[in-house]
């Protein structure tokens, strides 16, 4: 994963050089058709694809759901995927995504090295931004309170009981916990910043220790400061609770940090610090990823050649120049803010990248069926542990990971 890091802590702590990219230069005449998340950035990045003509986009929080089938259909029922880290992976194992360096070659001279997600020395797809969970703070309540902005998740609950005594807001603390994905990276942020391994060298699961077993211990204190509903909550929830002024903290997507300005939709404009997340013992409890875009096997050179000219004229220099805030993009012609600083400075303080493999997407997968059961009190840590084993030994056998 070396190349990763290097491509997302590039694209994070380096201005990329000043360039243009003409808007709509390519009329598009092929029926091209896209499917992604639904965050902001998606949202724009599509909507100067759609400027060429003969597009539609599907932004959908369920992309990664619905991804695989679709792409498996012959043709595909989509031409571009909106992809990151751990989403393309089925893709990529499943055959059902082109390698594009010749693409590249013909219509995508002006990307940077750091834009170009690169496997056994082929070219996969091309990222547009970097994103990671980290800290967003109301810098009016805690200043008012006297608190210092936390570096530690031990900051993060004393600060927590400090807002609760005050009563200031709902709750002191949000978080992205709802069942599935949402739970499954909460637990995989803190078991990677307090340095846990997933697996043994066989790649049987390595979470039923002292590690674990302290990840959902952490998760259990800082419950006693959130929103009782905290398992329907995922970033659009969270988000929302900070644009209403309910919540004071939440370790939260960068991908996010622009919403918290939006005039039309906030009422805690300017208010919104975004800083590192919270350390682990060893590193910030986060994982780095990239979003960017996948084209499908299973169409036409044809068709794959007018959605990679689409896909270039969206992520150009003026859709940039237009959100240069929604996103840490890494697009020719960003400049780097206030709201890129939390994922600057998680990035620089040690996290990792997600570890993306096929054996991971199992241990995210059960992880997120498995962790809510702790969270309600159904199951104590061990047993909720010891279960979500079991559930990966299970599946990893079947994916024929393991004997």
């Amino acid at each position: 994963m070396n190349w990763l890091r290097s491509t997302i802590l590039a694209g994070l702590l380096v201005c990329l050089a000043s360039g243009s990219w003409a808007a709509c230069a390519y009329e598009n005449t092929t029926t091209v058709k896209s499917l992604s998340a639904g965050f902001e950035a998606w949202k724009v990045a599509t909507d100067a694809m759609a400027e060429c003509g003969n597009f539609e986009a599907e932004l959908d929080q369920e992309f990664r759901l619905k991804q695989p089938d679709a792409f498996a259909a012959d043709p595909s029922l989509y031409q571009i995927g909106g992809v990151s880290n751990s989403t393309m992976v089925p893709l990529l194992n499943a055959k059902t995504i082109r390698p594009i360096d010749d693409l590249i070659a013909k219509h995508g001279q002006h990307l940077t090295p750091n834009q170009l997600i690169s496997i056994d020395g082929q070219t996969w797809a091309v990222a547009m931004m970097v994103n990671a969970q980290h800290l967003m703070y109301r810098s009016d309540i805690l200043g008012d309170l006297g608190i210092d902005p936390p570096e530690t998740y031990e900051d993060v609950l004393a600060a927590s009981a400090k807002i609760a005594e005050a009563g200031v807001v709902e709750y002191p603390l949000g978080g992205t916990w709802k069942p599935g994905f949402n739970i499954g990276i909460e637990f995989v942020n803190m078991y990677l910043g307090n340095g846990g391994d997933f697996f043994n060298d066989d790649l049987t699961p390595a979470i039923n220790n002292e590690t674990g077993v302290a990840v959902l211990e952490l998760m259990g204190a800082l419950k006693q400061y959130m929103d009782p509903e905290i398992l329907v909550s995922d970033s659009t929830y969270v988000q929302q609770q900070f644009q209403q002024g309910k919540i004071a903290m939440a370790n939260l997507w960068a991908s996010r940090a622009g919403a918290m300005n939006v005039e039309a939709e906030s009422m805690v404009v300017g208010k919104v610090v975004m800083a590192s997340a919270p350390r682990g013992s060893v590193r910030p409890s986060s994982t780095l990823w990239w979003d960017g875009v996948v084209f499908a096997a299973n169409m036409s050179d044809e068709e794959a050649e007018a959605a990679f000219q689409v896909a270039m004229e969206g992520l150009d220099s003026e859709m940039v120049s237009a959100n240069n805030d929604l996103a840490v993009w890494l697009v020719d012609g960003y400049k780097p803010g206030a709201l890129a600083a939390g994922a600057a400075a998680t990035a620089a303080n040690g996290a990792v990248p997600y570890p993306a493999s096929q054996q991971m997407g199992i241990m995210l997968n059960v992880l997120g069926s498995g962790v809510p059961a702790y969270v309600t009190g159904d199951k104590d840590a061990a047993t909720t542990l010891s279960d979500i084993e079991n559930e990966y030994l299970i599946k990893a056998k079947e994916a024929g990971l393991i004997d």
